[in-house]
């Protein structure tokens, strides 16, 4: 597994801190992932990635449990099996199965959104995760009672947490992922740099962060200028709008003393009984989904 944090920042208005990890991890435990609400998340699709690719991946490192776990009652395996070597054989048995099905599929002319839904047992996958609440995915996952293999994760997740020095951020500067930042001395102003490392706007920066954020889904990472505007066109622009892409940029809210007045701020959502206010699933910080029109509907 690998974990690596791509922005960290903090508003000190809030004391909240907003995170973006880029995950790899066995797909069999990306559902568990998915029941923590308050994530925004992008990962990769098995509809998105070609067979051959995935095929060559589990060649290479076929995705397998961290503990293997001898059988009794209840949901917690809490000893392995004696022979552990053999269960690891076997489990290399089965991925080698579900790849010669796989082949013999894509031979047959299956699209990949059919033939790869077969092998994703075996894939280790990409997410990109944002949140400003981190606290009860560390509670519940890095615990004795959690899945081995999520709780491995856990584990590096809240080391890299642990370890990480977020940076203040201050009003209209933004928290924007796979994109490079600093401040101006001078001026005292957030600049951004694209993969070139000249200086672009804000809002092309938007859309590169954007941009990168969706291509998780097929593994693959352009930072360009074209790239990004060609990824946000598609996804933002288009009808429907495909907007979790944009989940992940943010920025700071400024604390006001009559909390009625977050209300009229664009993209605040509601505002809880401590008084701070949310964005979509972010406290504390303006989520650029909700400054996006028609980025849903509800029939």
């Amino acid at each position: 597994m690998k974990v690596k944090i791509i922005a960290d920042s903090y508003n000190e208005d809030f004391d909240s801190r907003v995170t973006t990890f880029e995950l790899e991890y066995p797909r069999f435990i990306h559902a568990e992932l998915m029941t923590h609400r308050l994530f925004s998340r992008n990962a990769a699709s098995s509809r998105a990635i070609p067979v051959q690719a995935v095929i060559d991946m589990i060649k290479v490192q076929p995705a397998m449990p961290v503990h293997w776990g001898a059988n009794q009652p209840g949901m917690q395996a809490k000893g392995e099996v004696k022979d552990t070597e053999a269960a690891r054989l076997s489990w290399i048995a089965a991925a080698n199965t579900a790849v010669s099905h796989a082949q013999v599929m894509k031979d047959m002319g299956l699209h990949k959104q059919v033939v790869n839904r077969i092998l994703e047992p075996y894939q280790m996958m990409k997410t990109v995760v944002t949140s400003t609440c981190f606290n009860n995915w560390f509670w519940l996952r890095n615990h004795e009672d959690a899945d081995p293999t999520i709780k491995a994760l856990a584990s590096e997740m809240l080391d890299a947490f642990n370890e990480s020095l977020p940076s203040n951020l201050f009003k209209n500067e933004w928290h924007l992922p796979y994109v490079f930042s600093a401040r101006d001395m001078v001026v005292g102003e957030q600049i951004f740099l694209d993969d070139k490392l000249e200086r672009i706007s804000l809002d092309m920066a938007k859309m590169i962060s954007a941009s990168c954020c969706a291509q998780v889904s097929y593994r693959k990472n352009d930072a360009s200028t074209e790239k990004a505007e060609m990824v946000y066109g598609r996804l933002i622009e288009s009808e429907p709008v495909h907007a979790s892409p944009v989940e992940h940029q943010c920025s700071p809210i400024m604390y006001t003393f009559n909390p009625m007045d977050y209300f009229d701020i664009e993209g605040v959502t509601s505002v809880d009984k401590n008084r701070t206010p949310w964005s979509g699933n972010f406290h504390g910080w303006i989520q650029m989904r909700q400054l996006i029109k028609n980025n849903s509907k509800v029939y």
